[in-house]
């Protein structure tokens, strides 16, 4: 976790440096964050979901949830930009904060795993930040990732990455496997990453350009992997430092004409990560802010509706099946075909809505309509099948009733109950399967917000580039 015991970050930006320019793209993908962030807390209140509290282990999961609702929305009030620094021991990630913090907050050495637990310190900055909300930054250190054991480097790296909206990368030369790995875990968090070259100095020209081209490569062959899914961007942006430049020895001359030697430390080499830095949160920090958020929250409500639905299995069975027994009592006794499509749609919906008052997930008559409707184009095949047989089975019927054939009513009736019960199985499942999701879509839904924020980025944008990622 965060060291509790780190000060408040500063803003980025000054009063009279700055210059806000109101309705940017960012502040609104802000604003509709935490109105997304607000109604899933408001969803999942306690006070207004009796039937998620009723449980004890779902209880405890609903509070894990919404506290991390409730960190994510005020991180987001804050407007709090976090930016972490991974890597194993001695790739210089301390020195790399230290540099761009232009002081040495963090401790360093020559020995290995100097750094035990994550560390936050602030960054002030007089460089302008555009918008009407000043951001605020804090920089993480963190240890080594092969330095950690293997179960609490992981719940360690998880906890970071999480709270991160900016992921640092460190290396110090070629990648090894246990980086690559690394790394291939880091880019599933969703966030934007920069691959740190750190300790150029140590590399001679040749090895240097070298190494980059490597890195380089490294790159092109993720964003192979991303064309494939019809996605063109680079994954990953590339920047080489030397954060704390060995000692070199520099002859002095003193005034007597004596010569003596010393040892004297270069000057850190970040300044263009420290550029590349503030242009993607001056650019991009609000919306960057807007979509961790989100994702935070999606995770969050979808772990709340796949416990409900896990602990509530047997009793949601037990509805489907009474739904489908109703239903196909009710079709098979109707003599009236239109009555039967009717009949079974009305069946579906109060079904529908009857799944989500059992799971304490809210919808609306109007959600519900949408929801049965995309069911009903995703399994089209199947359900408009049976649609079509109820229509025909229901006019058959209709006229078997009317020459009074009840062998041939009969048989008719069997056929369009066993349909009609499937067919409200089937909607009953697939209900399931879209409540699970955490009453994402909507208005307000995340997925939604996510989607319409990626729409609006610019295509050169390090958002752009995670919209594969992001929409998954």
């Amino acid at each position: 976790m965060i060291n509790p015991s780190s000060s408040q970050p500063h803003v980025i930006g000054t009063p009279e440096t700055s210059s806000p320019r109101p309705h940017q793209p960012g502040e609104l993908h802000l604003s509709l964050a935490r109105a997304s962030l607000r109604q899933a807390l408001a969803r999942h209140s306690p006070f207004g979901n009796p039937q998620q509290t009723a449980n004890t282990e779902l209880q405890a999961e609903l509070q894990t949830q919404l506290d991390v609702l409730n960190s994510t929305l005020e991180k987001l009030d804050r407007n709090v930009i976090r930016i972490a620094a991974f890597g194993l021991v001695s790739r210089g990630k301390s020195a790399v904060l230290n540099a761009i913090l232009g002081q040495k907050i963090l401790q360093t050495g020559p020995l290995n795993g100097v750094t035990k637990w994550p560390r936050s310190v602030p960054w002030t900055t007089s460089q302008t930040l555009i918008g009407k909300d000043e951001i605020q930054v804090e920089l993480i250190d963190t240890p080594g990732l092969d330095e950690v054991g293997g179960d609490a480097r992981g719940e360690m790296a998880k906890q970071v990455t999480r709270q991160a909206d900016l992921i640092l990368f460190v290396v110090a030369g070629d990648i090894t496997k246990t980086e690559y790995e690394a790394l291939q875990e880091l880019q599933k968090s969703q966030k934007p990453l920069i691959l740190v070259f750190n300790k150029i100095d140590l590399y001679p020209e040749v090895d240097r350009q070298a190494i980059y081209q490597n890195l380089q490569a490294l790159r092109n062959e993720e964003k192979d992997n991303i064309k494939r899914e019809n996605i063109n961007y680079k994954s990953l942006e590339i920047v080489m430092t030397a954060a704390e430049p060995t000692a070199i020895q520099v002859r002095v001359e003193l005034p007597d004409g004596s010569i003596t030697y010393e040892w004297e430390s270069p000057p850190p080499q970040v300044d263009e990560l420290r550029q590349k830095i503030i242009t993607i949160i001056n650019q991009e920090g609000q919306s960057i802010l807007a979509l961790n958020a989100l994702t935070q929250a999606r995770e969050a409500e979808a772990n709340i509706a796949h416990k409900t639905i896990k602990l509530r299995q047997a009793e949601a069975e037990n509805l489907i099946w009474q739904f489908a027994k109703y239903k196909a009592l009710a079709v098979g006794l109707n003599p009236v075909a239109f009555l039967d499509i009717m009949g079974a749609s009305m069946a579906d919906l109060v079904l529908i809505r009857s799944l989500s008052k059992l799971y304490g997930l809210p919808m609306t008559g109007y959600e519900a309509g949408k929801l049965w409707k995309t069911i009903m184009f995703s399994a089209s095949g199947l359900l408009l099948g049976e649609f079509g047989s109820s229509l025909m089975l229901g006019l058959g019927k209709s006229a078997a009733g009317m020459i009074a054939d009840f062998s041939t009513f009969a048989g008719v009736t069997v056929t369009q109950a066993s349909l009609a019960a499937y067919g409200t199985y089937a909607v009953g499942r697939a209900s399931q399967v879209y409540l699970e999701k955490g009453c994402t879509w909507g208005p307000l839904g995340q997925d939604k917000i996510i989607q319409d924020i990626i729409n609006q980025v610019e295509r050169n944008s390090i958002i752009y580039r995670l919209q594969y990622n992001l929409r998954s």
